[in-house]
């Protein structure tokens, strides 16, 4: 991509995350959060730094590779989930072009979406945006995570902002998105601290570079601001809950 752009928001970044892993990111708006998201999708150059995923550093790898990092490792689920007007089992099995139908009803089990073939006399062949048919943003996110978990990329990626979005879907969303980052190495942009108390490490992004970064605990400990945002969230949560009961 176009490095020039990239320079300016995010610094000196290094960092590495292990297999199997749970890594939160987590940042004031502007801080540069959604910039590292695209320098390891897009994984652009960093003007000085490592990345480093899985033992690969994938600041030093060519473009070739880099594509086919990208094709063999990466999954974005929430990135981009908008579906293509083709069937719900064309959709899904972009994931992996080889798939059985079998296994693609299997995967969209998995992915709590029974009830959305459910509504549709043709089920699994109903064709997205088709006459008639209409899939809410919270439906389409479930079919989303159908693609992401047969393709059974190794490394998940995914920008929190979009990802729950859709109250009413949440709850399934959730279950859903657990399962299929079960085992998986996963990085989440966080936009509320709720979603990554438990990562195994968070990295706090200020002005484009790390801030701060350990568990939850550890960050607490510091008193920096992670520990500032904690109490502000918290606040808003109970100030949430207070305005409920009146």
């Amino acid at each position: 991509g176009n490095g020039g752009n990239v320079t300016k928001a995010i610094q000196d970044i290094s960092f590495s995350v292990q297999e199997g892993e749970f890594v939160g990111i987590m940042g004031a708006s502007g801080s540069g959060k959604t910039t590292l998201l695209n320098c390891i999708s897009t994984i652009d150059t960093v003007s000085a730094g490592h990345i480093y995923l899985d033992g690969t550093d994938v600041t030093e790898i060519n473009e070739k590779q880099i594509a086919r990092f990208r094709r063999e490792n990466l999954g974005f689920v929430f990135q981009d989930f908008h579906l293509l007007k083709m069937s719900i089992l064309e959709n899904v099995r972009l994931g992996k072009p080889e798939a059985t139908r079998e296994e693609v009803l299997q995967t969209l089990h998995e992915a709590q979406c029974d009830d959305i073939l459910a509504k549709f006399p043709e089920g699994v062949d109903t064709v997205i945006g088709a006459k008639g048919v209409y899939v809410s943003g919270g439906e389409a996110q479930r079919i989303s995570i159908a693609r992401a978990m047969l393709k059974n990329a190794s490394i998940l990626i995914l920008d929190e902002a979009t990802a729950f979005a859709d109250p009413d879907n949440e709850v399934r969303v959730q279950e859903a998105f657990a399962r299929l980052s079960n085992g998986k190495t996963l990085i989440m942009i966080a936009h509320r601290l709720s979603t990554i108390v438990n990562a195994d490490c968070i990295y706090v992004i200020k002005d484009g570079t790390i801030d701060a970064q350990g568990t939850h605990a550890q960050l607490l400990e510091q008193q920096g601001l992670y520990a500032d945002m904690w109490q502000q969230y918290n606040r808003a949560a109970q100030w949430k809950v207070g305005e409920k009961d009146a």
